[in-house]
């Protein structure tokens, strides 16, 4: 029962992604919030629901190696994987503030997770806040920032002709499909270690960060098909800097995170895959075809994501 319980759970998580990230876009349509900012901000901030949902939950049943593990998991699975296997499906195009702002700013989160958990082996409120407080600069920036370049944000014609009970209705569906899928992910995902012998760290940064992956790779895939000229980096690693700064740093405050001695890897591998793939993005971009994710680079990357899950699964052996 436990798989039967994991896949509901995922499938409970995608849906109340799905209508979160509508019914989100809809109502910063409805106050009149700029698209640039919609997308930026309120949509990589919706995705990232399921990674909240999922790392409370956990934390509040004394999971801590479940909370950051899906984090840095997902932050992994976000480039990787679904960036990845986007760029296979059609190229990325890469804009100028993928250099200027939003690359410095995924790693200099990713760099500050990880001083803040090599001092203690843990996240206390005071450094959740600190996390808080980063992601409180970066939104200010990023407001600013839009409304100098006010560019536009492709938006479907149905999310801006919304009416306010369908933008309320999926608010609340998608807000009670996430508590739910998010309860029974983490319930199975527990059981299902347990029952293998398998630390909840592991689990956590394969089958529950992939999992919660789904709604950026859902959004990105569908992009790719309808051959758009170009798919947003920016949301991705939006996504990333969310997970870091609001995922955690919520989490930590309401519960700080602790990581066990099963749950190491965590630190003593993890991470590091996390900060090499985030750091990677860098000079791909600059490897011919200059400014642009090709194919072979979507390769690259699922081939790393293929290796960082078999030496994770390995070290069971």
């Amino acid at each position: 029962m436990s798989i039967f319980y994991l896949i509901l759970g995922l499938v409970l998580l995608i849906i109340g992604g799905e209508f979160l990230v509508r019914s989100s876009v809809g109502l910063s349509l409805k106050l009149n919030l700029s698209k640039m900012i919609i997308g930026l901000t309120v949509v990589s901030f919706a995705t990232s629901a399921p990674e909240l949902l999922v790392s409370i939950q956990a934390a509040l049943d004394n999971s801590s190696g479940l909370a950051l593990g899906n984090v840095i998991g997902s932050n992994i699975a976000n480039i990787a994987l679904v960036l990845g296997t986007t760029a296979l499906i059609a190229p990325l195009a890469i804009d100028k503030d993928f250099f200027k702002f939003n690359w410095p700013w995924m790693m200099g989160f990713s760099v500050l997770l990880y001083i803040l958990l090599l001092s203690d082996n843990n996240l206390m409120r005071w450094e959740g806040a600190v996390l808080l407080f980063a992601i409180v600069v970066f939104l200010i920036l990023l407001i600013k920032r839009a409304r100098k370049n006010p560019e536009a944000v492709n938006v479907e014609e149905e999310l801006q002709e919304g009416k306010w009970w369908k933008i309320i209705m999926f608010l609340v569906l998608g807000g009670l499909a996430l508590w739910q899928g998010s309860e029974l992910l983490v319930a199975s995902a527990k059981e299902i270690a347990i029952g293998l012998g398998i630390p909840e760290s592991i689990i956590a940064v394969s089958m529950v960060a992939i999992g919660t992956s789904v709604p950026e790779l859902a959004a990105s895939i569908i992009a790719a098909l309808k051959k758009e000229k170009a798919i947003s980096l920016g949301n991705l690693i939006g996504s990333n800097i969310f997970n870091i700064g609001s995922v955690l740093g919520i989490t930590a405050l309401i519960q700080p995170i602790q990581i066990e001695e099963k749950g190491m890897g965590l630190l003593n591998n993890d991470i590091y895959w996390m900060l090499g793939i985030a750091f990677a993005l860098l000079p791909l971009a600059f490897l011919p075809k200059m400014y642009n994710i090709s194919r072979y680079k979507g390769i690259i990357y699922l081939g790393a994501y293929t290796a960082f899950l078999y030496l994770a699964f390995s070290t069971l052996k």
